[in-house]
């Protein structure tokens, strides 16, 4: 089981190093810009390194939006993002679910991320992750996902990423997670492993690191490792920096089955 972290975007080998991250998530562009990405300068010694790389798209990207200036520019730069992924060698594109707006129909939005998937032009995974908030959102609850993985889980392209803290924000049963997503997936691809700053039901996406959590909180630390474990996918620690390197440690030492960490080659 391949344990790491998103790491800072302009130096992710070294980060890689300094997390001991057997896989990594990066972004290849702005996360919050509406200009398409390009191509990474690094993307050839990121594809050389041997290291299993995921790409995170950018946040705002919504396909199932009906306003046509958010779902076609969004659409327009998944297709960058997708392609600067496949240069530097990542195993897949993570992208979340999105929502309609007030008095939009989740139906349409389904049906809209069809049509997005139908005009990729890509054979990169595209990971949808399940989200943490929004009262029309595609893939917060698990009913609503169930209903879009009807309808798109059949690309062959299209994967499923769990994120911790998103489950607790969004009022679903964390301890359920795993059974409940598989249950409609099949299996899950990736894992994004975060404690929760916010109440369970929240639906704020404010991340926590592991060692600030209560033994008895409902996202408790033990109940983290037990997810992983049952998962068994790459897990990506999106926590904050300071305890970055702490997190991916952690599941480490108390994952069974958990990759050691990587063997450093010593500074020249």
């Amino acid at each position: 089981m391949l344990i790491g972290a998103h790491v800072r975007d302009h130096e992710p080998i070294a980060a890689a190093r300094e997390t001991n991250s057997s896989v990594i998530q990066i972004f290849v562009g702005d996360p919050q810009s509406w200009k398409p990405p390009t191509k990474r300068p690094d993307s050839d010694d990121l594809k050389a390194s041997g290291i299993p790389i995921y790409v995170h798209s950018p946040y705002i990207v919504n396909l199932a939006s009906e306003n046509n200036k958010i779902r076609l520019p969004s659409r327009k730069i998944l297709q960058a993002t997708c392609d600067a992924a496949c240069a530097c060698g990542a195993r897949g594109v993570v992208v979340h679910g999105g929502h309609v707006g007030a008095g939009g129909d989740p139906l349409d939005g389904i049906d809209r991320w069809r049509k997005a998937l139908a005009e990729l032009e890509t054979d990169i995974p595209i990971l949808l992750e399940n989200t943490a908030g929004g009262d029309r959102a595609m893939a917060r609850h698990w009913d609503d996902l169930a209903r879009l993985w009807d309808v798109i889980g059949n690309d062959p392209r299209v994967q499923f990423c769990l994120d911790t803290c998103h489950t607790y924000a969004s009022g679903e049963q964390l301890a359920e997670s795993v059974e409940r997503v598989t249950a409609i997936t099949g299996r899950i691809d990736l894992l994004h492993c975060n404690g929760s700053r916010d109440s369970e039901g929240s639906g704020r996406d404010r991340h926590q690191n592991f060692s600030t959590l209560g033994t008895d909180n409902t996202v408790s630390p033990k109940m983290l490792v037990d997810i992983v474990a049952a998962a068994q996918a790459p897990v990506i620690c999106e926590t904050p920096d300071e305890g970055l390197a702490s997190d991916v440690s952690f599941l480490r030492d108390y994952v069974p089955g958990a990759e050691p960490a990587p063997v450093q080659a010593p500074d020249s």
